[in-house]
C-alpha cells in the first residue's frame, strides 16, 4: 500500500507546535511522498444587505485566502529545509471536514493527517466534530494525531476482526494489515496485531439451563475458533507470534490494553460508517475508542465505501446582516 501523496489539514495557522504537520512530514520523508499543507477557510462572512453591489466581499475573500496561503508557505519553508517536497493550498469551503476530503480527492492523496478534537468526544455524531466527521465521510485513510511526540521506530498495532463482526467486510482486515506494514516499514518500527473475541458467543448468553461444564466447552470452542481465524488472517504477514494478541474481551478494552502493553505509537483500525438512528444506537468502535487511547489512530475504510461528500466546493459561507437601526418595530 504505497503512500505517494499526503494531505495534512492545518487548522491553527499560528500554532507554535503543529504535531500533525510534524508527523505528516516524518511520514512524507520516510515514504518519499509529496506533502500538501491544506487549510479550509470556513469563517462566515457577514455582508450588509445594502452593500451587495460593490466588490468588497470578493476582495475580502481573496485577502483572507492569500493570508492563509502565506502562513502555510511559512510552515512549508521550514519543512523544505529537510528535503521534503511540500505544496500548500487554502480554499474557501465548509464544513471543514468536507473541504478536507474534497481537497484530498483532488490531489489523489493516499493519506490524510489531521489533529484530533481536544476534549472528550461526547456524542460526536450529534456535535459534528471535525475529526470524527472526517473519519466518517473520508474514503481515504485518516491518521488522527493525539500524541505530540515525534515517531521514533514506532510500534504499530493493527486491530483486526477475523470474525467479521460489527458488519466489517473480509477485505478490510487485509487493508488494515497492509497499511500497518507500510507505516512500519517506512518508519522502521515494529508491527503488532490484536483480535478481540467473545469468550461466550451471544447466542449462548441468552440460553437458560446451560451447565457450567457446557459453558466451559463453549468458551474453549470459541477460543479455538478465534485462534484459527487469527492465525489465518496473519499467515501472509510479518507479524511474529510474540507480537500477536488474542484477547477474550470487548474490542475497546482489548485494543486499549494491547496498545498500552506494546507501547504503540499508532493503532490502525477499520471503520464501517453508519448514519442516522442506527448510528446513534449502535455507535462506532473507532469513535468510542479515541478518548481511551493515548496514541495516534489511523482509520481505514472498506474499499467499497462511497463518500457522501460532493466534488464541488461550497465556497465562502456568507451571512446577511443589516445596518443597526435599519429595522424597526411597528
Amino acid at each position: 500500500m504505497a503512500i505517494r501523496r499526503i494531505l495534512v489539514a492545518v487548522n491553527d495557522l499560528k500554532g507554535k507546535t503543529l504535531p500533525a504537520v510534524l508527523k505528516a512530514a516524518q511520514l512524507a520523508r520516510a515514504c518519499n511522498a509529496k506533502l500538501e499543507l491544506f487549510h479550509a477557510v470556513a469563517t462566515p462572512l457577514y455582508t450588509d444587505l445594502y452593500d451587495l453591489e460593490d466588490r468588497g466581499l470578493e476582495s475580502l475573500e481573496q485577502t483572507l485566502r492569500q493570508q492563509a496561503h502565506r502562513q502555510l508557505e511559512s510552515i512549508a519553508d521550514n519543512l523544505r529545509q529537510h528535503s521534503i517536497r511540500v505544496g500548500v493550498s487554502a480554499a474557501w469551503d465548509f464544513p471543514v471536514y468536507e473541504a478536507i476530503v474534497r481537497r484530498a480527492r483532488q490531489i489523489k492523496a493516499d493519506l490524510i493527517v489531521a489533529s484530533r478534537h481536544t476534549g472528550r468526544h461526547t456524542l460526536p455524531w450529534l456535535l459534528g466534530l471535525t475529526d470524527w466527521e472526517l473519519v466518517r465521510v473520508s474514503p481515504i485513510p485518516v491518521l488522527l494525531v493525539k500524541n505530540p511526540h515525534a515517531y521514533r521506530h514506532p510500534a504499530v498495532l493493527a486491530a483486526i476482526d477475523p470474525a467479521h463482526a460489527f458488519e466489517k467486510p473480509l477485505k478490510l482486515d487485509k487493508a488494515i494489515l497492509r497499511m500497518g506494514e507500510t507505516i512500519r516499514a517506512a518508519m522502521r518500527g515494529s508491527l503488532h496485531a490484536v483480535h478481540a473475541y467473545a469468550r461466550v458467543p451471544f447466542e449462548f448468553v441468552t440460553q437458560e439451563g446451560v451447565s457450567p461444564a457446557g459453558l466451559l466447552d463453549v468458551e474453549r470452542r470459541a477460543a479455538r475458533i478465534a485462534a484459527l481465524r487469527f492465525e489465518r488472517a496473519l499467515r501472509a504477514t510479518r507479524v511474529t507470534r510474540a507480537r500477536r494478541y488474542l484477547v477474550a474481551r470487548p474490542p475497546i478494552d482489548a485494543i486499549v490494553d494491547a496498545a498500552r502493553q506494546t507501547k504503540s505509537s499508532i493503532v490502525v483500525m477499520g471503520a464501517v460508517s453508519r448514519s442516522g438512528f442506527k448510528r446513534l444506537l449502535i455507535g462506532n468502535t473507532a469513535e468510542r475508542i479515541l478518548d481511551k487511547l493515548s496514541c495516534d489512530v489511523l482509520v481505514v475504510k472498506p474499499a467499497a465505501f462511497r463518500t457522501p461528500v460532493s466534488a464541488a466546493a461550497r465556497g465562502a459561507r456568507v451571512a446577511m446582516s443589516t445596518r443597526p437601526g435599519s429595522l424597526g418595530f411597528y
